[in-house]
């Protein structure tokens, strides 16, 4: 399993990364993608809206399944990755390169209590 030690997780197989605006870029897990199998379409949420933390904001479906997106922080969506639209299966590709939306959290601090790369793998292999 793929599990970048530089990233934050959710235990609803969110990945987030910090950027430099004080943004974070998410997007679902290696681990969630190879349990999805062959993604065909993803729905991100819009930017300008405003989130709390374990919403459901967005949808990934495959040929197996369909599964929720959830906003790991509260705060407000800054961006979405609009080439998913068309190309959902860039996140089998690679997951941690096809990110989904960018969030702005209301307060930064609560990414810090979100999963290091070592707690997410023990969640996900529980």
């Amino acid at each position: 399993m793929n599990v970048p030690k530089d990233l934050r997780y959710t235990e609803s197989h969110e990945w987030l990364k910090a950027e430099a605006d004080g943004t974070f870029t998410v997007g679902i897990t290696d681990h969630a993608q190879e349990q999805l199998g062959d993604i065909v379409f993803v729905e991100a949420p819009k930017p300008g809206r405003k989130v709390a933390a374990g919403e459901a904001i967005g949808v990934v479906e495959s040929v197996k399944a369909a599964s929720d997106i959830y906003a790991p922080v509260a705060g407000e969506i800054v961006g979405a990755n609009a080439e998913l639209s068309s190309a959902p299966e860039k996140v089998n590709a690679d997951a941690f390169g096809a990110w989904m939306f960018r969030i702005k959290p209301d307060n930064a601090g609560d990414v810090a209590k979100l999963l290091d790369a070592a707690g997410y793998e023990k969640s996900a292999n529980a």
